[in-house]
């Protein structure tokens, strides 16, 4: 996967304050990307893309402020770098965090840790038959703005969606081992890297 700075495999930053980052690491390794680790500001220079990872959403954010990170996530965010955010990630890209997704979460929208649970998701954008979901305090998306398009639904409630380059989901493929989202998200990466080198 080319990046855009020529050669080479995509630079992917994973935010790694808290949270599952060292499994979106291990995965996005095994799919060809090389991988830094975003714990301060100058960690997000040159990066092909981003990965917001799950956690507590409130424990990121705590971190977040006291890295300084909000507004260095925000520009990146902003100038068009793929972002894949999951169940916390996808809370901390909403408006009421980070202000990015036009879109509302509801926090433990399923439920606390005993409700968690696995099913067959339909993902849009995803070949290859339903994908296995893991769901872990997960939020859905409450309400959101028209240039969200909803890629993914339980019972009514969307789980997944993106809006220009970000790609969210409420569950964890990372835990899962289904490499099909991060795939998904490299696939932005590499479209991106090749409108750059055009």
């Amino acid at each position: 996967m080319t990046s855009p700075a020529g050669g080479g495999a995509a630079l992917v930053g994973v935010l790694a304050l808290q949270g599952d980052f060292l499994a979106h690491a291990a995965m996005l390794r095994e799919l060809g990307a090389r991988v830094r680790e975003v714990r301060v500001p100058a960690d997000l220079d040159g990066i092909d893309g981003l990965v917001i990872p799950g956690g507590e959403s409130t424990t990121m954010t705590l971190g977040i402020e006291r890295e300084r990170l909000a507004e260095p996530l925000r520009r990146v965010v902003r100038s068009g770098v793929p972002v894949l955010g999951t169940c916390a990630g996808m809370i901390m890209l909403d408006r009421a965090h980070l202000d990015l997704l036009d879109a509302r979460c509801e926090r433990n929208a399923f439920g606390r840790q005993v409700r968690s649970f696995e099913a067959d998701l339909e993902l849009a954008g995803v070949a290859g038959g339903p994908l296995r979901a893991v769901f872990i305090r997960a939020p859905w998306l409450a309400e959101h703005g028209p240039g969200v398009r909803v890629l993914a639904s339980v019972d009514g409630h969307p789980v997944a969606a993106r809006q220009d380059n970000m790609l969210v989901i409420s569950f964890h493929p990372e835990i899962a081992g289904e490499p099909r989202v991060h795939e998904l998200f490299l696939r932005d990466v590499h479209e991106r890297a090749a409108r750059a080198a055009a």
